[in-house]
């Protein structure tokens, strides 16, 4: 009984937990038999090379691919509608509503949430970014950068448990990557869960409590900060990946 209870309290602690995931495209195996498990209230950062299977994990834990294993968030399935109203995703590449305005897409995120439209939480979120004097543009009138911090706040707005960002600082300008850091260690701080995808380690060293190293499609290792001693997320990825640190 006491082993029960234990297993129990331990399985609570996790916001995002991945069984044997494995994703092929035709004949080349992208993620292989991969699992791990995300902890509430942290930083996360998966990490690896170009191609070692990151986007891949990510759109899978997003249900934007189908894949083989088991994908569960706040121990719910990730396809299932309940599951998908606990997280928040930043793509890569941002995509924007060709006719709606930078306001209106933080309106329509709320309203696909269920969420109360809140004028003052969209107008200070506008203001952090440096949007207030660009929430009359349309999608397509948008920079790559603007795109960005406009899906950042569509993912922040909602208030996710989980937030996904996949290289969300690829394309910021350096004020909005500082403010960006910023929000991660808040959300973390309010108990929220963030899992950032990146090969960028110099902006997410000061951010990660775990870090998930990947390459080639291939699980490397699964280390926690506070258990690392002096060795820093440089050392861990050069160490692992075989990647030339020159």
């Amino acid at each position: 009984m006491t082993n029960l209870i234990l297993f129990s309290e331990c399985e609570e602690i996790y916001m995002l937990k991945v069984y044997d995931l494995t994703k092929k495209y035709r004949k080349v195996i992208a993620v292989d038999n991969v699992s791990f498990n995300v902890e509430k209230g942290s930083v996360t950062v998966l990490l690896g090379p170009n191609g070692a299977g990151k986007s891949t994990i990510i759109k899978s834990v997003t249900g934007l691919l189908r894949y083989k294993g088991s994908i569960l968030v706040n121990d719910l399935d990730n396809k299932s509608i309940e599951a998908k109203k606990c997280l928040s995703y930043v793509p890569e590449v941002p995509a924007m509503f060709p006719l709606l305005n930078v306001r209106e897409h933080l309106i329509y995120f709320l309203k696909a949430y269920e969420k109360e439209i809140d004028e003052d939480k969209i107008n200070d979120l506008l203001e952090r970014f440096d949007l207030s004097d660009k929430q009359d543009k349309l999608g397509n009138e948008l920079s790559k950068g603007m795109m960005q911090k406009v899906s950042i706040c569509c993912a922040l707005i909602v208030d996710p448990e989980l937030i996904v960002l996949d290289e969300p600082m690829v394309g910021l300008d350096p004020k909005a990557i500082k403010e960006l850091k910023k929000v991660v260690l808040q959300l973390r701080n309010n108990n929220k869960t963030v899992l950032i995808s990146t090969h960028m380690l110099e902006m997410v060293e000061s951010l990660w409590d775990h870090v998930i190293l990947m390459n080639s499609g291939k699980l490397l290792g699964n280390y926690a900060k506070d258990e690392m001693g002096d060795k820093d997320l440089e050392y861990l990825y050069f160490e692992n990946t075989g990647v030339d640190h020159e």
